[in-house]
């Protein structure tokens, strides 16, 4: 029986597994429906239209104003003044003199997109609007612009005019220019239905969106009529209005009227859209689009073929005509196309209405003009508007409606006047049409955003708020600070906090900052004002911000403590008030009580001082932990250092807080008496006076010492020295008379637990970094409360490992003046964040201000939590006018040439400005030659004047790229006299830095000093021994001119590294470092077209290859090359991000090999990336090295020639890379080969790796996978990058 049953029961299992798949195909089957037809949602818009519109809301105001934007034609466009005829049908001319137009249209902020002025002045103004209508619409949806670089994000652009002089470029670069601009990877097409096309873009990328083909969308269209051809083509058909205005349905409607605009909306899906938390201003619920075909005529409108397309996007939408409201139609006051329209409409949306629900009909060509390419998102972000105020707009210029129109046939109404349109119980909609010249139909319905999205958040009060801003140029920050400020002053609804999280969180952070603080709206709103005035304000910030920076926190030692300290914080941060309180309670000593009496004395017991310190330094960490704030070094003065040791995990709270008890009790406990006195003196000018009844508690900078011990030695010892100060404390801490506390406080520390600390700490005992072991050793902590405090060397030693940015968390700003008279760094910054004086919270808030503006910023959303959504004004664009005019056929004008901006300095002048050059004291020669090549930068960029180029402006932001920086090096050759070394521009890479470079010798500067006494010849005789075939003769040449140059076998006799030259900055990890070819072309400037393609969205930094610099030595070993790499790469990555080694040609052998180094050292690279090396020893390719050369040759001119160091260290780099093989590595390695050769006639020119790695092959040689091909070349490196993440590396 069994056995029978055995059957049944497979087929039951068979069964029951088939129900599964079943169920399984269905959900599945639901799923990708849902998708289909997921509504998607207008999360952002931006708009220019005619009649002064720059936003969504001007355009809201035109239309309920009832007011237009039709004007007299531009006259600054060269077009022919005699152009209009009112005759109809006159050759060549126009029967109107009005219409539409962007008087503006040729402002544009280049400096903002990284576009020389040369460049912006030939490109389509349709471009540049575009560019900053994207911009504005991201913006307009709370995405910051940068954060979408390498994302899936679409660009659909609707265009039809090409008729710029200068651009001779096709329609795709219009949406092609925003894509590569912003970084956007989705698919992005230029579309051109002519009228129509805006819309259709819209349907397109609804469809793109539900097909997943991208994340995030752009869709619009632009229009600018550059020239009159369009008038004059109207004219002579007789469609044209006479005054310019489009009549829409009206019945004294005599032809459209043309215009200018541009209209973008961000969309996504619903879903996306709420989980991102974007704004959902409305949703597309559905769209069609559709041909007329063959019909009466290639340019008439198609009744029927309008009907089908209203009814498929009502099917789309899955709607009823009755369940759409109104219609912004297409509406162009043409005696044809109107009535056809219009019956089109009785016919689907007229018909099975109610009597009392008409469907309502308008245009806002009525208003603008027929804008054509941009014309139908125009009425896409009418409708939005209206739904968001609630009435639809009237209609303008209809006299009476058509009488061409039967409108008994159905029920649609004419906005004559304006109506209420209120929320209802069912969702408001309209539908948009669009049609184009060429037959091409589109029709959108929209629908008004869920009632979910209309909920109200509240948002909780703050102490204190920072307001964040930035901008791409110094001079643009102003601006910025007067836009926010104008936009919030008419918004008192606003929540400073919402805005503050707003600011943080939806806007770009540019280079270029500044923040305010207060405690209110009308304190911000003064600061901004100040800001934008220019005027001084303790309330407002400003800086740039620094990458590569080390953050360091100080932890302030006894001295600082005040009653009171922490009580406001512990107030109203949570975070502060556990930490704190969770010290107090292990403690013991109601810390909390003690700071909110009013007894000093008890306070300033050590016992108390300690130990109030360390509870509140330690909660201070933690709430700026929680912020987001955290630094990569710590150190802390006496006490100060417990704290340090416990926030980098050396100690637990437990532990800890056993410590610095028993520290301050154990103090306490000793018998009070003895002094200490600060002097102003050297630690040399005070040691002769030290013995056993005098100490040195403290060096506390260059000249600033504090001598602790027994009062009367202490005291006749502070009496030689100018300026002493006695301090008031109960006990000589410190000195001698430390001593009888030590063996039980050594017992007490032994029976800790200690950890490796988690961030680095430089501990105030030794004054250097501390090992793990150092901080683990008990032994540490007893000497720590006898010996000397070394803040000096400590300052010093964080000061060498990188750090730039100091922020004392203590009470009361006393580290910050010491470590400021002790710091070596340029522009370090000095941050307290307490005060004695003032609010605690907004003391706070103006360190996190000034640390923002310096390039640390903070979450924002968790320094301002909440869910309240504050609207904020777009960028504030810094416009010059670029317009090239030309003769066009239609017009009888001459052609007007461009204005010629400024010229460089010509060789006449070079030799009064070597003059002047070497008379000029150094500061003046280094200010100097700063203005001397801004200027020559603005001139060879296309800036009017060289106040356009910041000092510290970076070459490659600002639109130079490796062409204009060889015009550049050639322009200040020839004014300096002297040819500079090839690379010079991208080895500094801005005005300050390239003249801080050149002028340590005017007449000699950075020109190849062993080219010097004839020694110019080497280079001229390997290239004639090159020509000749003779390269044994020129190998030997050239090894015997490095045998004599000097030369470094380690780090140390080497001396200083160069820091590396940053190509890019994005806060994406890994960031990229890549090492150049070590060969005669080499530098940072063979990565500069590869780093464009990472720019504001990774590091790019390239560390110099030692001996290639005028006047540097050669390295004599392999050891000596890597030991300067690694440390080159250790200064490119001052922090714990994650790093990717890049290395091109022989560059990465030595890639490599660094990462061979970096990994035995713990420091890991998350990857390596090969671009073509080539392993030496391939006997067989003598020919194939001999074209290599060749080909360097070949491009000897573009660097400004080879100089004989150049030269010399390729060869003795050619010898070093026999003995660098690659070792083992962990690493994944990415091996990138051009996929054609550079060499002729030979078949075996693949570069092959023999240690496991990926391969990817990309187009070009290789040399031009570094140059005109670039960008695939980084593209594929992009793409491998993930892999770095999967193969578990940091």
């Amino acid at each position: 029986m069994a056995e029978s049953e055995k059957p049944d029961t497979r087929m039951v299992e068979a069964l029951r597994a088939s129900l599964k798949e079943i169920e399984r195909l269905r959900e599945r089957n639901r799923a990708l429906t849902a998708a289909a037809r997921e509504p998607v949602a207008i999360v952002g818009m931006a708009c220019r239209y005619p009649g002064g519109v720059r936003s969504p809301e001007d355009l809201w105001r035109l239309v309920a104003d009832g007011a237009e934007g039709i004007t007299d034609f531009p006259d600054d466009r060269g077009w022919d003044p005699d152009l209009y005829d009112p005759a109809p049908g006159t050759p060549g001319r126009s029967r109107t003199r009005q219409g539409g137009f962007l008087h503006d249209a040729g402002d544009f902020d280049a400096a903002f997109f990284g576009i020389s002025p040369n460049e912006a002045l030939v490109m389509d103004p349709q471009q540049r609007l575009l560019l900053e209508g994207s911009w504005e619409a991201l913006e307009n949806a709370g995405i910051d612009p940068v954060s979408l670089r390498g994302s899936r994000t679409g660009v659909f652009a609707g265009v039809m005019y090409h008729d710029y002089f200068g651009s001779f470029g096709s329609g795709s670069l219009v949406s092609g220019r925003v894509a590569y601009t912003l970084g956007l990877e989705g698919p992005t097409l230029s579309v051109d239905t002519a009228c129509s096309s805006s819309l259709v873009t819209l349907h397109l990328a609804a469809q793109a969106l539900r097909q997943g083909e991208c994340t995030l969308a752009l869709a619009g269209g632009v229009t600018v009529m550059a020239s009159p051809g369009t008038y004059v083509e109207f004219s002579r058909q007789g469609a044209l209005s006479p005054d310019g205005r489009c009549r829409s349905f009206a019945d004294d409607a005599a032809g459209t009227g043309f215009s200018e605009g541009l209209g973008v909306l961000v969309l996504e899906r619903l879903s996306d859209a709420r989980r991102n938390g974007h704004p959902v201003l409305a949703v597309v619920r559905g769209s069609a689009v559709n041909q007329d075909g063959a019909s009466n005529g290639l340019t008439a409108p198609n009744g029927p073929s309008q009907q089908r397309v209203i009814r498929q996007a009502l099917a789309s939408a899955r709607l009823s005509a009755a369940d759409v409201d109104v219609v912004e139609a297409h509406g162009t006051g043409t005696t044809l196309g109107d009535p056809i329209e219009a019956q089109a409409l009785l016919a689907t949306y007229g018909q099975d209405r109610p009597s009392n629900a008409p469907l309502w009909l308008g245009s806002v060509k009525s208003n603008i003009g027929h804008a054509q390419a941009a014309a139908g998102v125009a009425g896409v972000i009418k409708m939005v508007m209206a739904m968001r105020h609630e009435t639809l707009p009237k209609t303008l210029h209809v006299d009476r409606p058509s009488t061409k129109v039967d409108w008994d046939t159905g029920r649609v109404s004419l906005l004559t006047e304006p109506r209420p349109w209120p929320r209802t119980d069912r969702p408001r909609r309209a539908g948009v049409s669009s049609f184009g010249i060429s037959g091409t139909n589109a029709h959108a319905i929209i629908e008004e955003a869920p009632a979910a999205e209309r909920t109200t958040d509240t948002e909780p009060d703050a102490p204190a708020v920072v307001w964040p801003l930035s901008a791409r140029t110094p001079a643009a920050l102003p601006a910025q600070a007067e836009r926010l400020h104008a936009f919030l002053a008419d918004r008192p609804d606003l929540h400073p906090a919402a805005v503050a999280r707003a600011l943080g969180t939806r806007r770009t952070a540019f280079d270029h900052r500044a923040a305010v603080t207060g405690t209110d709206r009308e304190e911000l709103l003064a600061a901004l004002d100040a800001l934008a005035t220019r005027a001084p304000a303790p309330a407002a910030a400003t800086g740039r911000a620094r990458t590569g920076t080390r953050t360091a926190f100080l932890f302030t030692g006894q001295g600082a403590q005040r009653l009171g300290m922490g009580l406001e914080l512990r107030a109203r941060y949570p975070v502060f008030a556990d930490a704190f309180d969770a010290v107090d309670a292990r403690l013991g000593l109601d810390l909390a009580g003690v700071l909110a009496g009013d007894d000093a004395d008890v306070l300033h017991r050590t016992q108390y001082a300690q130990t109030a310190l360390f509870a509140f330094e330690v909660a201070l960490f933690r709430l700026l932990e929680s912020f987001g704030v955290r630094p990569d070094l710590l150190a802390g003065h006496s006490v100060g250092e417990l704290a340090a040791a416990h926030v980098a995990g050396v100690l637990d709270l437990d532990d800890a807080c056993t410590l610095v008890a028993a520290r301050g009790r154990l103090m306490q406990a000793l018998p009070e008496g003895g002094a200490m006195v600060a002097v102003q003196a050297t630690e040399d000018e005070v040691r002769h006076l030290l013995d056993d009844r005098v100490g040195l508690a403290a060096v506390n900078g260059p000249s600033s010492v504090v001598l602790s011990g027994e009062e009367d030695a202490v005291l006749a010892a502070a009496e030689g020295f100018a300026r002493t100060k006695r301090l008031a404390v109960s006990h000589a801490f410190h000195s001698p008379l430390m001593d009888g506390m030590l063996d039980a406080f050594r017992a007490v520390a032994e029976k800790l637990t200690y950890h490796q600390p988690s961030i680095p700490v430089v501990s105030a005992l030794t004054g250097r970094l501390a090992d793990g072991e150092q901080l683990r050793d008990p032994g540490h902590w007893v000497r720590h409360v006898r010996e000397t405090v070394r803040f000096a060397d400590a300052v010093a030693a964080l000061t060498a490992s990188g750090a730039g940015r100091f922020v004392e968390l203590g009470p009361d700003a006393v580290l910050t003046g010491l470590a400021r008279a002790c710091a070596d760094a340029d522009g370090a910054v000095f941050v307290a964040l307490g005060r004695r004086h003032g609010s605690e919270p907004t003391a706070l808030m103006s360190g996190l201000a000034r640390l923002y503006t310096d390039g640390l910023a903070p979450d924002w959303a968790a320094l301002f939590p909440g869910t309240a959504r504050a609207d904020l004004p777009t960028y504030a664009f810094r416009r010059a006018r670029y317009w090239l005019n030309a003769e066009v056929a239609l017009t009888a004008g001459p052609l007007t040439e461009p204005v010629p901006h400024a010229a460089a300095v010509e060789g006449a002048d070079a030799e009064p400005l070597r003059q002047r050059l070497a008379d000029a004291p150094p500061a003046e020669r280094e200010a100097l030659l700063t203005d001397v090549i801004r200027a020559q930068t603005a001139a060879i960029l296309g800036h009017a004047g060289p106040d356009a180029v910041e000092p510290d402006a970076v070459f490659l932001e600002i639109g130079m790229d490796s062409v204009s920086a060889a015009e550049l090096r050639g322009a200040l050759g020839t004014a300096l006299g002297r040819t500079l070394p090839a690379g010079v521009v991208f080895d500094h890479p801005s005005p300050a830095a390239l003249a801080a470079v050149l002028c340590d010798d005017p007449a000699d500067g950075a020109r190849d000093h062993t080219d010097a006494d004839g020694l110019a010849t080497v280079s001229a005789l390997v290239r004639r021994a090159a020509a000749d075939g003779r390269m044994a003769q020129a190998v030997d040449l050239l090894h015997a001119v490095a045998e004599i140059l000097p030369g470094f076998s380690s780090l140390a006799e080497l001396g200083t590294v160069a820091d590396p030259v940053r190509l890019a900055t994005g806060g994406t990890s890994p960031r990229l470092v890549c090492l150049p070819s070590p060969m005669a072309l080499g530098g940072a400037h063979q990565y500069a077209r590869f780093a464009r393609h990472f720019q504001g969205r990774r590091d790019v930094l390239v560390p110099a290859m030692p001996g290639f610099g005028p006047g540097e030595a050669l390295p004599r070993s392999v050891d000596a090359v890597v030991e300067a790499v690694v440390e080159g790469i250790r200064r490119a990555c001052p922090d714990e991000r994650p790093y990717v080694l890049v290395g091109y040609s022989s560059g990465g052998q030595f890639a490599h090999a660094a990462a061979e180094i970096m990994e035995k050292a713990g420091q890991p690279a998350a990857g390596v990336v090969l671009l073509d090396t080539y392993l030496p020893g391939d006997d067989g390719k003598d020919d194939l090295w001999r074209q290599m050369f060749d080909g360097m040759l070949d491009r000897e001119s573009s660097l400004g020639g080879f100089g004989t160091a150049r030269l010399a260290a390729m060869s003795r780099y050619s010898d070093l890379i026999q003995h660098c093989p690659p070792g083992a590595l962990t690493a994944p390695v990415l091996f990138v080969r051009p996929e054609e050769s550079f060499a002729t006639g030979t078949e075996d020119w693949r570069a092959t790796w023999p240690a496991a790695h990926e391969p990817a092959d990309v187009p070009g040689t290789h040399f031009t996978i570094l140059e005109e091909h670039a960008r695939t070349t980084a593209e594929a490196v992009e793409a491998w990058l993930p892999a770095t993440a999967r193969a578990g590396t940091p």
